[in-house]
């Protein structure tokens, strides 16, 4: 069973959100919470496996001070907005769920973060469109986005420090 930590501002997607996951008995919500405050302490009391993230969350925190804090805790995120950032985040998040979406979108994006996680290679065939999923840097080298920030403490130390300016 996968336990999952929902962050979201909206309290009714919230709770739509946690029923949809739920559907599937191979998933649990152990807390919902609307804010980086809350989902450190979610974190920290329930240890889930996975965190499903919006991007933008109430007491003006965002989904990616949240993703930072989550992998203090090791626990990898999955943003679900309705804005998509720029460039891919891997060290952030394993992919990011487009709103709107629909039960099977939330159970097929769940498999695929749980494909990720365990480290299977062969993803599922049937992803949503919608979805989008972050690969790891290669080191040979490739192409990347402008913007793209492949170093994790780079891009945690550029995001806290970002953070740590606009609380001020």
């Amino acid at each position: 069973m996968l336990n999952i930590l929902i962050v979201e501002d909206d309290a009714q997607l919230a709770t739509t959100l946690k029923y949809l996951v739920e559907d599937n008995p191979r998933y649990r919500v152990v807390a919902t919470t609307d804010d980086l405050d809350g989902a450190v302490a979610a974190a920290a009391k329930h240890s889930p496996d996975l965190a499903l993230v919006d991007l933008r969350l109430a007491h003006g925190t965002t989904g990616f001070s949240v993703a930072v804090r989550m992998s203090d805790f090791d626990i990898p995120c999955f943003f679900i907005t309705g804005k998509a950032p720029d460039f891919p985040m891997p060290d952030l998040a394993l992919g990011c769920l487009m709103k709107p979406f629909t039960a099977e979108d939330i159970h097929r994006s769940l498999a695929a973060a749980e494909d990720l996680m365990r480290g299977r290679e062969a993803l599922r065939p049937k992803m949503p469109v919608n979805l989008t999923l972050y690969d790891k840097v290669e080191e040979d080298g490739a192409e990347t986005q402008p913007g793209y920030i492949p170093s994790r403490r780079s891009l945690k130390t550029r995001l806290e420090h970002w953070i740590a300016g606009t609380q001020h």
